[in-house]
């Protein structure tokens, strides 16, 4: 078959395959243009799960009468000077209208503040009408019907109504994170309706919007970061550690307003809460790097969500060291989660959910049998305190309650974690503040301490190595090779002795004697990969963390031990002086806080 030119429409074709993905990918691409356009307010209506209609009204400044049909023209854009290392817009390249065009069936109206009426643009299927004048409001409105008519193939991929709508709500909650001054709005017959009102400039307005995104209680429990290094500053929110998902969808990062899926910060968000969470859980975040466009590539891919930095390990060392410091200098602290789910275990089917009793009021001139004969209540709590819970509370045979029996200094209890009053079950401290209850798993705290002093003294002097009596000669490439090489007196520092033994071999003459019997040849090959793409020995200190996890769990307090109140005390204390001690080594928390208003709640008193 002899070369050929493609046709405009078939060129456009093809980009639409890259640009749009699904009905998500054109919402993205047009609230995008909004925001560059400078709107304040942006509505968006989706019918169809997006594939029958997707509009986008904005009220920015508009696209002029004679620009229109450089607007569906490939390759056409505003918002791009002569430098290609210069993107301060979120759109640049100038493919997504004639794209969309390409595969729907599009139309745009716009007016700028300057013209005395509107114009359209209509493009179907590829083939664009003349511009004619229109009725319209100062901004721009751009409707995509019948998404993907023109390439019927690829509506067999596209997934159900309710997942398409989903993704578009997830992608307009991502973009509206990053423009707290803007008002979003989402409606249509497949969805209910989303609106995200303006929440003001700064910090306090960032805050807002996230919480309109991820609720309120992501704020009550979150810890804000704000980090420079060099020319690269990092700000935004992170979770507690005892607040986490099961996935991380709810991660978002953004590069200089731009939302991005980024796998090196993906990962620094890993390696920053590696000693506070399991591998199977994940923290809520919304950071904001910004640093000069010359420093980041964002065109690396067609959708614009991942992007390349000049100097990954700046970003990646500035992300987990940031991560780090917030969490250590943030003190202890439980996640409300943990008493909202301690009040859902006491509630009773007497109890209504805002905690206000349902049973009749009691008569004080009636006898309803709770006098302890045996007499059949009248009425009472249809479940009330069963035998099972009530077992919690039988003094006698589970709960130590000696340090009930010494009344604590008054300033115990203005300390975050207070006083020691009972040991309940052999393994929970019952703690008092002013203004709260507070349960401790004393095994889970216990471990978290022993955990932390074992890393402190891994990172304060070199770890005892095991020499070979045979040294293990591994064959790498090269290049892996020489990163080896490169970091041989850092690995030296673990315990870990290599040495260049010909081209593209290591020769591994200790490891730390810490791992005990260790594949030599594996580890190597795991470090090799790891200095690959982070440039760090992240996988030596991850073994070794594993095993100081190991170790703090087994020389911890064991659940079943009977403590004195200055033992309990003393590890309230310790807590209280730990980063991190909020969790166990395995993510779970240590400690559950009800406050005052809690119980009362739970009582009626409220």
């Amino acid at each position: 078959m002899p070369i050929r030119p493609l046709s405009e429409t078939m060129v456009n074709q093809i980009a639409a395959g890259e640009v749009i993905e699904r009905p998500a990918s054109v919402v993205k691409e047009l609230v995008e243009n909004a925001l560059d356009a400078g709107a304040s307010r942006i509505d968006i209506a989706t019918a169809g799960g997006g594939l029958n209609l997707i509009r986008v009204t904005d009220d920015g400044s508009g696209i002029p009468e004679a620009e229109l049909p450089l607007a569906v023209a490939r390759h056409c854009t505003s918002k791009l000077t002569d430098d290609i290392n210069e993107i301060r817009a979120l759109g640049f390249r100038g493919e997504a209208l004639p794209s969309i065009g390409s595969v729907a069936r599009l139309t745009i109206r716009s007016r700028t503040p300057s013209a005395g009426n509107g114009a359209e643009i209509v493009v179907d299927g590829g083939r664009v009408a003349s511009v004619r004048p229109a009725a319209a409001n100062i901004g721009t409105l751009v409707e995509v019907r019948d998404l993907f008519f023109a390439t019927p193939a690829r509506l067999k991929f596209m997934k159900g109504e309710r997942a398409e709508s989903t993704a578009i709500s997830d992608t307009v909650r991502r973009i509206a994170i990053a423009f707290p001054h803007v008002r979003f709005s989402l409606s249509g017959p497949d969805r209910g309706t989303i609106d995200l009102p303006p929440s003001g400039e700064g910090i306090e307005g960032r805050l807002n919007r996230i919480s309109q995104v991820l609720g309120r209680e992501f704020a009550e429990n979150s810890l804000p970061v704000d980090a420079l290094r060099e020319s690269v500053r990092l700000e935004g929110y992170i979770s507690i550690p005892a607040y986490s998902r099961a996935n991380a969808l709810q991660q978002f990062a953004y590069v200089n307003g731009r939302p991005v899926r980024d796998k090196l910060i993906a990962g620094a968000l890993r390696a920053g809460f590696a000693d506070v969470l399991p591998r199977d859980r994940h923290p809520v975040t919304a950071l904001f790097l910004t640093l000069d466009p010359a420093l980041v590539d964002v065109n690396v891919h067609p959708a614009k969500s991942d992007v390349r930095f000049r100097d990954p390990g700046l970003v990646r060392g500035l992300i987990v060291g940031a991560i780090r410091e917030t969490l250590a200098r943030s003190g202890i602290r439980a996640a409300t989660s943990g008493a909202e789910a301690m009040m859902s275990a006491f509630r009773t089917e007497g109890v209504s959910p805002g905690g206000a009793s349902t049973w009749p009021r009691a008569d004080a001139s009636r006898d309803f049998g709770w006098s302890g004969r045996s007499v059949q209540p009248s009425f009472g709590p249809p479940g009330g305190f069963g035998e099972a819970m009530q077992a919690a509370f039988e003094t006698a045979r589970s709960t130590d309650v000696r340090a009930g029996t010494i009344e604590p200094a008054g300033d115990l209890l203005d300390r975050d974690l207070g006083a020691a009053r009972a040991q309940v079950h052999e393994n929970y401290i019952v703690a008092q503040t002013r203004d709260s209850l507070i349960i401790v798993d004393q095994h889970a705290a216990h471990e978290r301490l022993v955990y932390e002093e074992l890393k402190n003294a891994l990172a304060t002097r070199d770890m005892p190595a095991q020499m070979l009596l045979v040294p293990e000669i591994v064959d790498l490439g090269e290049d892996d090779s020489e990163r080896i090489a490169r970091h041989a007196d850092t690995l030296r520092r673990f315990g870990l002795s290599v040495e260049r033994f010909g081209p593209g071999a290591i020769a591994v003459r200790e490891t730390p004697a810490m791992l005990g019997e260790v594949d030599a040849g594996q580890l190597i090959r795991d470090l090799a990969d790891e200095i690959g793409e982070n440039d760090t020995t992240e996988t030596l200190t991850r073994r070794l963390d594993a095993i100081a996890a190991t170790m703090a769990c087994h020389g911890s307090v064991r659940s079943g031990r009977k403590l004195r109140p200055e033992e309990m005390n003393a590890l309230l204390r310790q807590m209280e002086a730990t980063p991190g001690s909020g969790t166990c080594n395995h993510g779970r928390p240590t400690y559950i806080e009800l406050k005052l208003a809690d119980i009362e709640r739970l009582f009626g008193r409220r």
